[in-house]
């Protein structure tokens, strides 16, 4: 299950799945990015949806479309463990970055603001890169960080 398409996070999937016999799930709007990273070479991807509900290892997630650091950035929300799977959308200390291809900082804060603030301030942020954090930490800031810019 891949959060966005940039290399860093999708560079071994083919071989991961190949390797496990699983299938490699991803936001389609994140196809442009895959086709970089791997071209037409490699097994394609089932589609992640907005809104969808997944089932690993006995623990429920919804699929949250976050676009902004790319088109098919997704977050994926553990209501039952009070987690929520950022990628590179949120961090401790604000958004993921907006300056690569495909990538919008009005976007990402949107995503923030409309999808991810709105969880129980309790809810762990386990992010891309870097130390976990919670939404009840990060979203006090959210202004602070729309002054700042990219």
């Amino acid at each position: 299950m891949c959060t966005h398409a940039h290399n860093d996070h999708v560079n071994v999937a083919p071989a991961l799945a190949a390797c496990y016999g699983a299938p490699i799930l991803l936001h389609p709007a994140d196809a442009v990015l895959w086709k970089t990273v791997h071209g037409l070479r490699v097994p394609d991807f089932w589609e992640l949806i907005d809104g969808e509900d997944l089932t690993v290892v006995g623990t429920g997630l919804q699929v949250l479309h976050t676009p902004g650091h790319s088109p098919g950035s997704v977050c994926l929300y553990a209501p039952e463990l009070g987690a929520l799977f950022s990628g590179d959308t949120l961090f401790q200390g604000g958004p993921g970055a907006t300056g690569r291809s495909f990538s919008d900082f009005d976007t990402i804060i949107a995503s923030i603001r409309d999808r991810l603030i709105t969880l129980p301030e309790d809810t762990a942020v386990h992010t891309g890169h870097g130390p976990t954090t919670s939404i009840g930490a990060e979203a006090p800031h959210l202004d602070e960080w729309i002054a700042r810019g990219h």
